[in-house]
């Protein structure tokens, strides 16, 4: 699952880029310096790992993971082409959710493609590319419906009027995720358009070192621009975050964040985001070989769950024995855990939990 990081040029994309995956992505003053998307695989933050570590004392530990892809600027006329705008609308598309960095802070050293600080302005620009993108994408589809729709098809009728309220949308300057459409009914036709606005979003504002633990007057107006957006918000100082990555220890980054204020760089706090933005949660095996994160969409069977592991596990799934979290910690092992009677065997029905302890029957 892929979370792409998008903004006008020069807003901080590529240098969170290299905050969150450790890759040194080009980050130079100027559009354009990213071509190709970068893409990191960057591991999800997560306490309940390094507390499970404590108890099993295994020979590895493995976290979740999820992939975050640094999509170059986009500028006014993308959705036309201009810059490298169809190349980056592709990339886009290809993204299951969306981060999108907007500067926030002042300083006269970074130049700004258009001349003055305004995230509202750079929001509206991008969403604005995206959108004219999507118009584009419901009107063909549009143009199919309505042959069916005449002939009297009552799905192509149905289909017809819910990309009419699309196309209404889109060209009132609404995303798609903004636009009321039963659930339903984006199941069936909003989804498999894969349009670029429907995805989920997260805005980033890149403030400065002053504004990190608080926040500043551009973080506000950007959480009142996207209320009824139902996207998260959230701000860091992507500059500063920079800096902590290149110290060589741990204690000194700690150091470093608790002279600012902060109890953990903003970068986890992102990545966490992005993870839940995805709709992922995690699950555990613990074991004396390793103790290990393991990603799965929410609302998945313990089967599912199982096949993240292997696909035989899958097929020749028989039942899992479940610990909840909070046992295995409040225990300390597993085999106090079975002894007190917590241990639950679970069937193939079973919806896993965020941070379930899991250990797999199967027969191939």
């Amino acid at each position: 699952m892929k979370a792409g990081i998008v903004g006008l040029p020069n807003v901080g994309k590529s240098t969170l880029f290299n905050c969150l995956s450790n890759a040194k992505a080009q980050s130079a003053n100027f559009p354009f310096c990213t071509i190709e998307p970068n893409i990191g695989v960057v591991n999800v933050p997560d306490q309940r790992l390094e507390k499970l570590e404590e108890l099993v004392n295994p020979e590895r530990v493995l976290p979740a993971t999820v992939e975050i892809v640094d999509i170059a600027g986009l500028v006014k006329g993308a959705s036309k082409g201009e810059g490298l705008g169809n190349q980056f609308l592709g990339n886009i598309r290809e993204t299951d959710a969306i981060l999108h960095v907007l500067r926030c802070f002042d300083n006269d050293n970074v130049v700004h493609v258009d001349g003055s600080v305004d995230p509202i302005r750079d929001k509206e620009t991008i969403d604005m590319e995206l959108q004219l993108k999507d118009l584009e994408s419901v009107e063909k589809k549009l143009d199919k419906v309505k042959r069916a729709a005449k002939t009297g098809n009552k799905e192509a009728q149905k289909e017809e009027v819910v990309l009419s309220a699309l196309k209404e949308g889109l060209e009132a300057g609404k995303s798609v995720r903004a636009i009321q459409v039963s659930e339903d009914d984006r199941e069936e036709f909003v989804k498999p358009l894969q349009l670029i606005t429907d995805k989920p979003v997260m805005y980033v504002c890149n403030v400065d070192e002053g504004a990190a633990v608080e926040g500043n007057a551009y973080v506000e107006k950007v959480k009142e621009a996207v209320a009824d957006e139902n996207a998260e918000v959230i701000f860091l100082a992507v500059g500063t975050e920079a800096d902590i990555t290149e110290l060589e220890t741990y204690e000194e980054r700690q150091m470093f964040l608790e002279d600012l204020g902060l109890s953990e760089p903003g970068s986890a706090k992102l990545i966490r985001g992005a993870y839940k933005l995805l709709d992922l949660e995690t699950y555990f095996t613990a074991g004396v070989k390793e103790v290990r994160a393991w990603t799965i969409p929410v609302g998945a069977t313990a089967p599912q769950a199982a096949g993240v592991i292997h696909t035989d596990f899958e097929k020749g799934f028989i039942r899992a024995e479940v610990i909840s979290y909070d046992d295995y910690v409040q225990y300390g092992s597993e085999a106090k855990v079975k002894e007190a009677g917590r241990m639950r065997v679970e069937g193939k029905e079973y919806i896993v939990k965020d941070g379930d302890v899991m250990h797999f029957r199967f027969n191939v």
